[in-house]
């Protein structure tokens, strides 16, 4: 994990370096590519105010998430033991997936205001395929012998779903939450690029209109920083939860032939 940790690190830093070397030795104006140190100046100028709007957005994507998952999970739930909603519900969300999801946020802004819960909606709304998908196809790939085994014992369609299907669906959930998550951030972002006071999608909006290109970066920065923090608290998650997944244990015997 150190190692992980220090390889991803250098390789950041030296991007930087990198980058911060050619705006120099190109002589690029700052508003057009600004150097990170710019940048960084930039965020350390205003920390509170950075902050306020990055847990705003940050508050919205957390918000979408959650509902995603609890209904996305839910409604797996119902498509996997139900033909009629595998027909019609499933159906529903392949179509509203294949919907930009961009379009329909002024229809939200419209219907719930420009406030928080049309941000949420954004989000909930492009997370929400996603946790479906995958939540559908783990709660399937059930052993079918584990599913004969708990039948012939006269075990209820209940006890099969949290004994068997929802146990060995849960490597599954986890690959779409992590897709789920960078998405619901995404949907945050997009529902404030519509219509905001606050959050990063609206620095950014505001700060473009004014050619203000270092904050338009120093927003982007941030959300880079807030989306990978993000991805690996569910990653986190996943391994306190499912510590006896094989890609765990292919990860830790990887590890442990390094050490030697």
């Amino acid at each position: 994990m150190n190692n992980r940790v220090f390889s991803v690190s250098a390789v950041i830093l030296a991007f930087f370096v990198v980058w911060e070397a050619l705006v120099r030795l190109l002589g690029l104006p700052a508003h057009f590519l600004p150097p990170p140190s710019a940048v960084l100046l930039e965020i350390v100028g205003e920390p509170k105010w950075y902050a306020m709007h990055t847990l705003y957005t940050l508050y919205t994507t957390m918000l979408g998430f959650s509902l995603a998952l609890l209904l996305g999970v839910a409604a797996a739930i119902g498509i996997v033991y139900s033909r009629w909603l595998e027909n019609t519900l499933y159906t529903l969300l392949v179509s509203l997936n294949s919907i930009p999801k961009i379009a329909l946020a002024p229809l939200f802004i419209i219907w719930l205001g420009t406030g928080t819960p049309s941000k949420v909606a954004v989000s909930f709304l492009i997370a929400l395929f996603a946790v479906v998908i995958d939540a559908v196809l783990g709660l399937r790939s059930a052993d079918p012998d584990a599913l004969d085994l708990i039948r012939t014992m006269r075990g209820s369609r209940i006890q099969a779903l949290w004994k068997i299907r929802f146990p060995g669906a849960l490597p599954h959930m986890f690959a779409g939450m992590k897709v789920a998550i960078s998405l619901a951030l995404v949907g945050a972002i997009a529902g404030e690029f519509v219509a905001s006071q606050e959050g990063l999608g609206y620095v950014i909006i505001t700060a473009q209109s004014m050619f203000q290109t270092v904050r338009v970066f120093a927003s982007i920065v941030l959300l880079g920083v807030a989306g990978t923090i993000l991805f690996y608290a569910v990653d986190l998650a996943e391994r306190l939860v499912c510590p006896w997944h094989v890609s765990h244990r292919i990860k830790e015997t990887k590890a442990l032939a390094t050490r030697f």
